[in-house]
């Protein structure tokens, strides 16, 4: 699967060139995957390509407009692994592709805004728990005409999948197998025991590392409790690990798979204790000597972000000088652990542990760590920010790659208050207005989106003039669009899409009538078509269905381009444009040799609630050939998750006359379609993550990361 997992990714790239050395993998595929070039990462490098969550969202740079199901479309390669601050503006070398390009950052952030499973399951009902597989809840499942039944589940998906795991004996059968059962997730026996795991953990010990990394990365999607201490012993490498798996050593992806399985554990666990050993184990991880490569310990940074302990209240905090016991202990621990870990002020004392490339990603791990924190957490909140800040001042001396990481941290964390000059919610802003305008080339691209989001939120409740900076931000960025050139102008408009979707979002007043009238006149005067896919993209974001027509007659207008024209499918679907509905439908009949186009106009169309698409799509799954195509197919019927397709892609698993791969990604789409969560797996990795600062088990030139599962 490991090819077809990589053609996912490869698709999400849009309009990129495609690799055909994909894999079912678990099912691959994000976005501009095939554009990020090597560097940076380190690791072996080999395993296949793991099963993931490839869905349509998937984080990858890979292109933006392919939101499928299968892998995310990582950024393929690397990015640079130069460190100075000031590098290439192609982030990433001389040859590939532009890794600044908008396109990369939609790929690995779009699952968010798509989200189409929402729209087809109109009540949410939870999929994980027991009420689920048991088939009870019979009332709120009733409302839920398109998601897929208890019994569907129960008797159909499951025994086909495992019948798959009993006796197949093809990589891309037995990944997407594994990722499936975990994205369904099993009810606990009597004994406590979960029979999934026990089955996902036998493939440990398979003599293929593909198989056997996959089963390491299932386990994590599962998210079974049990499953921690196993995937604790092997990322330590002990010898209960290597003992079961036959091995004199534990593999180096299979580590950092471990490490991410621990992340997605402790993020879905609602046992604080459990959290607490996963954070103890981080946290020994990022402190051991630098391996010789950054896989592990990048893995271990992410996964601790991802991992949240309960915070203590003020007055029942003790904080001990000692920092490592302090980060497993509370939430307020594990930030100050991180900006000791971050501060390059340590780093010199620390150059044994801590590499830039791992201090890249502590930034994002403090947002993580702060998402959600009231009042309680305001001095922390400034504290970190002024740090951050630090970190992009125009004579700072961190990492490029630091810095890139630092700028969207800052759009996580800050809000839109209207504060004074030292206040560091409003220096965060004006130093981001300096970044879009000066900065390094990818950091005044992050800058954009940074303000959008810091201009979308209030500050807490009981902060005086909680949104006064609000309209200085939005003419931050409408002032690039209309000054900026190029790709920085296509950047701004994106940003302010990414700005009115989060007010709508959070019940905030909408973008005003000018803002929202200048990003029409971008859209519909824009010619070149690698910018104007934003554009429509942001029209759609805001649901301004005064501009459909428009970009309707685009989908005509840039007829050359399938990137494009796929941008401007998904415009008209987040819009609800229903009038689209058979200008697109047009599009997907007539684009069986264009898999990029094919799977926009399909999630495009599940987005308008086209009940007539599945069955197409279905048979059209069963009669492709290339791997590109069944990759595209698959992604597109998991992402849009509409029950109606499990019968013909369980008989498609179970026909043994289609290729392996074929089968495999039936298998990678009835596990999208069947997923306990609402969004990718690996979307909760991906999202506002600084795909620059790279490995290649995060997001690798071969689609064999954590990102690039479906």
């Amino acid at each position: 699967m490991k090819k077809t997992l990589l053609i996912g990714a490869a698709l999400l790239a849009g309009g990129l060139a495609l690799s055909y050395d994909a894999s079912a993998h678990g099912g691959t595929y994000r976005g501009p995957g095939d554009t990020v070039p090597p560097g940076g990462g380190g690791g072996t490098g080999g395993g296949p390509a793991t099963p993931g969550p490839g869905g349509p969202g998937t984080p990858g740079p890979s292109g933006p407009s392919t939101p499928g199901p299968s892998t995310p479309g990582a950024p393929a390669g690397t990015p640079g692994a130069g460190g100075g601050t000031q590098g290439p503006t192609t982030g990433g070398g001389d040859a590939g592709p532009d890794l600044t390009t908008w396109d990369f950052w939609w790929g690995f952030n779009k699952d968010q805004y798509l989200n189409l499973k929402v729209k087809t399951r109109t009540t949410i009902v939870t999929t994980g728990g027991d009420d689920w597989l048991l088939g009870k809840g019979g009332e709120d499942q009733s409302k839920d005409t398109l998601s897929p039944t208890p019994e569907q589940i129960r008797d159909t998906v499951v025994p086909a999948l495992k019948a798959v795991l009993e006796k197949e004996r093809g990589n891309d059968l037995i990944t997407g197998a594994l990722i499936a059962l975990a994205k369904i997730g099993d009810v606990t026996t009597e004994s406590g025991t979960s029979e999934f795991e026990q089955i996902i953990k036998a493939f440990l010990k398979d003599g293929n590392q593909e198989i056997s990394e996959t089963a390491a990365v299932a386990l994590g999607i599962l998210a079974n409790d049990a499953s921690v201490e196993t995937l604790t012993q092997l990322l330590l490498d002990q010898d209960e690990a290597r003992r079961f798996m036959g091995k004199t050593e534990i593999p180096v992806r299979t580590r950092a798979f471990a490490a991410y399985g621990l992340g997605l554990i402790g993020n879905r666990t609602s046992d604080n204790e459990l959290r607490k050993q996963i954070a103890a184990t981080l946290v020994g991880i990022l402190n051991s000597p630098s391996f010789s490569t950054r896989d592990i310990k990048v893995a271990a940074m992410t996964s601790f972000g991802l991992t949240p302990l309960d915070p203590v209240s003020p007055e029942m905090r003790e904080e001990t000088k000692d920092l490592n016991t302090d980060a497993a202990t509370s939430r307020q621990g594990q930030l100050k652990y991180l900006l000791a870990y971050y501060d390059e002020a340590n780093e010199r004392a620390n150059s044994r542990t801590r590499h830039y490339m791992v201090r890249a990603h502590a930034p994002t791990a403090m947002a993580r760590l702060l998402a959600g924190q009231g009042k309680d957490f305001e001095a922390l909140r400034d504290e970190v920010l002024t740090k951050l800040l630090e970190g992009v001042d125009k004579n700072s001396k961190y990492n490029r790659e630091i810095q890139q990481s630092c700028v969207l941290a800052l759009g996580q964390i800050a809000d839109c208050r209207k504060g004074g000059k030292k206040n560091p919610h409003s220096m965060a802003a004006a130093e981001l207005d300096r970044i879009a305008k000066e900065g390094e080339q990818q950091a005044r691209r992050f800058a954009l989106i940074a303000i959008a989001q810091i201009g979308a939120r209030p500050a807490p409740e009981g902060v005086e003039d909680p949104t006064g900076g609000r309209d200085d931000l939005r003419k931050m960025l409408l002032s690039r669009m209309a000054k900026a050139k190029g790709e920085q102008s296509a950047w701004a408009g994106l940003a302010l899409g990414v700005h009115g979707r989060a007010l709508a979002d959070q019940k905030q007043p909408p973008m005003d009538i000018g803002a929202v009238a200048a990003l029409r006149t971008e859209a519909e005067a824009c010619k070149n078509p690698s910018q104007a896919g934003a554009f429509m993209l942001a029209l759609g974001l805001i649901h301004d269905t005064e501009s459909a027509r428009m970009i309707l007659e685009k989908l005509d207008y840039f007829a050359g381009s399938d990137e494009t024209r796929g941008h401007a499918a998904v415009a008209l679907g987040l819009m609800g444009y229903a009038q689209a509905i058979e200008p697109i439908q047009k599009i997907l009949d007539s684009s069986a040799f264009r898999p990029e186009l094919m799977k926009q106009a399909a999630v495009a169309l599940g987005l308008l609630g086209d009940k007539k698409m599945v069955d197409n799509l279905v048979k059209m799954l069963g009669e492709a050939k290339s791997l590109s195509s069944q990759a595209a197919i698959a992604s597109a019927l998991g992402t849009i998750g509409d029950r109606n397709s499990i019968g013909g892609l369980v008989d498609m698993l179970k026909d043994s006359g289609k290729t392996q791969t074929a089968r495999g990604f039936a298998a990678v789409a009835l596990g999208i379609v069947c997923d306990k969560e609402l969004l990718p797996w690996n979307a909760k990795i991906g999202e506002n993550i600084n795909y620059r600062a790279n490995t290649v088990t995060l997001t690798g030139e071969d689609k064999t990361g954590i990102l690039d599962l479906l």
